[in-house]
């Protein structure tokens, strides 16, 4: 975990407790069932950890800000969030039960008591949020339909509310249809590992 120690040199001995109790969590739960490839277990802090602390460097959440993480599968980006912003509010959902399963015990065994997550479609969720995050579940433009009605009117944060996205790889085409709102942040500006080189976060305000 010392990468992401390097990255946030800030966090209080709780977070780090918390942080480094992650490898052993999800390693012990991709012994019954395949939450995160096996093959990737080797990277794990690297590539699921500290990617989705990504969004850390371009927000801070404030206090009691409402967050939901959609498609979370097991618990990202919204596990290593809710850790950084221990008084922020994280909504975890996805439509697999055992991947909420999994969120649901590490939230406990982590006593992240700022985490809710919950078996769920998007078209489901009946509230509003001041950000929506999620790791590249599916098309960003139908990304955009599922969560559309589901933003708070009021902010109060430098970014306004919206969406924040995580995605590697050519995406310009489905950026066309947001070309005057979408803002992009490499992540290698963040950070320099080699993993990193293609991956953006993509900002689409929503109010």
């Amino acid at each position: 975990m010392d990468i992401v120690f390097k990255y946030f040199p800030d966090l209080t001995e709780r977070q780090k407790e918390q942080f480094a109790a992650l490898p052993g969590l999800y390693s012990e739960w991709n012994s019954k069932i395949n939450v995160i490839s096996r093959k990737d277990m080797d990277n794990f802090v690297e590539h699921h950890v500290l990617h989705s602390l990504a969004i850390a460097k371009v927000i801070r959440f404030k206090n009691m800000a409402e967050i939901m993480d959609l498609g979370t599968g097991g618990g990202f980006p919204g596990i290593p969030l809710a850790i950084m912003f221990p008084n922020a509010n994280f909504y975890l959902v996805d439509s697999i039960g055992k991947k909420i399963k999994v969120v649901q015990d590490v939230a406990s065994r982590l006593e992240l008591h700022n985490v809710t997550a919950e078996q769920i479609r998007a078209e489901q969720v009946r509230r509003e949020f001041d950000f929506i995050v999620s790791r590249a579940v599916t098309d960003l433009g139908q990304f955009v339909g599922w969560v559309k009605g589901k933003f708070s009117d009021i902010h109060y944060h430098k970014l306004r509310n919206g969406i924040i996205y995580l995605k590697g790889g050519d995406f310009s085409e489905e950026l066309a249809p947001f070309r005057k709102k979408v803002r992009l942040f490499d992540i290698s500006d963040f950070f320099t590992e080699q993993y990193f080189e293609s991956k953006k976060i993509i900002y689409l305000p929503m109010k």
